[in-house]
């Protein structure tokens, strides 16, 4: 396994991260009494395969269901200085509640402290002002700092680039260690924050990039093509950490064998300057070959979706098309297309499917794709449109 200095908080993390939503048990928290052991018993040989292999970043939420009482039957079965543990407690109105939270969580995990505590889903002002105020939760994240139960301050975070920039640039009450976002090949406009992030030292976790990052465990058979020889998974791993400004991927690993491939990225990782440019050529290519200059200036005058009629998130929609376009990656925009209109601030806005009810004209005045952009939206919705999809912690 490879390492990295993550940031300022001097602790050596590995370059993939072991994520805790996706194997629990359940969505729901229940009495460990409740959960199917031969479902615990996948999440313990997960555990198992992620320390074997060096990845001992164990990464989780209070909002991840049953995940913090399920490890808290396995983590402490591991040398506790061999580990980090993370875990992230969503805003809350007060810092006692955060605090309530968060103790909580460490008696579920059942350890003294985590290394690791972030805010979860800091997605918006309203998010962002709650946690900074006075009396909010990054002061009473501090707080448990000071006392030895959580030792490095960091945030979650879907937002806007104009928010995550505002986020990393916060300095009272210490600002943040760590910051964990959205950042791989068919999303780079975070870029800018980890430049920032990077000059203020702090550590850069990226979060979901097989999942959200194209649902990559079951590409396209033409993402496949692109970026063979490499699996997309082996790609978009190499891709994210030729950044050295990059130090951990999070992996939200189901079963143990889903480390396979990533582990197969660390091997590969020398010759990644052999690797990465031929595969990036040809991805560009396509995409050139399929949306021409309308795949480079696409989103450019675009409103963000709580400034257009309908609350439409046009911005988020024309990017799904043109991945469907140019990639055939029509199940990841189905997938994140029919979230929209269901996820809140995680994923905000709403989707394409009533066009005929608004007025779109004055909000696509600064677009140079005007005339153009309604017929997107329309194919989009034809091409991606169905049911709604709840995100996974909104699942029964």
């Amino acid at each position: 396994m490879l390492y990295r200095r993550f940031g300022r908080t001097g602790l050596q993390m590995p370059v993939f991260s072991c994520g805790g939503m996706r194997y629990q048990d359940k969505w729901q928290d229940v009495p460990f009494e409740e959960i199917d052991q031969e479902s615990h018993q996948n999440l313990v040989r997960t555990i198992s395969r992620s320390i074997e292999v060096g990845i001992n970043h164990i990464e989780t939420a209070r909002g991840y269901g049953s995940s913090e009482r399920q490890l808290g039957q396995v983590l402490p079965d591991y040398p506790r200085e061999k580990l980090i543990v993370q875990t992230k407690i969503g805003p809350t109105e007060t810092g006692g509640e955060f605090r309530k939270d968060f103790l909580d969580s460490l008696s579920r995990l059942r350890l003294g402290h985590v290394d690791l505590l972030a805010i979860h889903g800091i997605n918006d002002r309203e998010g962002f002002e709650r946690s900074v105020r006075p009396g909010g939760c990054l002061e009473m994240a501090r707080q448990l700092q000071k006392e030895g139960l959580a030792r490095h301050i960091g945030l979650s975070t879907h937002g806007p680039l104009d928010l995550l920039l505002d986020i990393v640039r916060h300095e009272k009450n210490g600002g943040f260690d760590y910051i964990n976002l959205h950042w791989y090949y068919i999303f780079q406009k975070n870029w800018p924050a980890i430049e920032e992030a990077t000059r203020r030292d702090m550590g850069i976790f990226l979060i979901s990039p097989t999942e959200k990052g194209g649902m990559l465990f079951k590409p396209s058979a033409r993402l496949t093509e692109l970026t063979a020889p490499l699996h997309p998974i082996v790609f978009n791993d190499l891709f994210c950490l030729s950044r050295p400004e990059v130090h951990t991927l999070s992996l939200g690993a189901a079963r143990p064998e889903d480390f396979d491939l990533h582990v197969e990225a660390t091997r590969l990782y020398d010759k990644r300057h052999e690797l990465l440019p031929p595969i990036e050529a040809r991805l560009r290519e396509a995409w050139r070959d399929t949306l021409g200059e309308f795949g480079e200036t696409f989103d450019e005058g675009l409103p963000e979706w709580h400034e257009t009629p309908g609350g439409i998130n046009m911005r988020v929609i024309v990017w799904l098309y043109a991945l469907a376009k140019a990639y055939d990656m029509v199940e990841y925009g189905k997938m994140r297309y029919n979230l929209l209109g269901n996820a809140g601030h995680w994923f905000p806005g709403e989707k394409a499917d009533k066009l005929d009810e608004v007025d779109l004209s004055q909000a696509l005045a600064n677009s140079p794709w005007k005339d153009r952009i309604p017929a997107v939206l329309r194919e989009a919705d034809e091409i991606l449109g169905g049911e709604p999809v709840k995100r996974l912690s909104q699942s029964t």
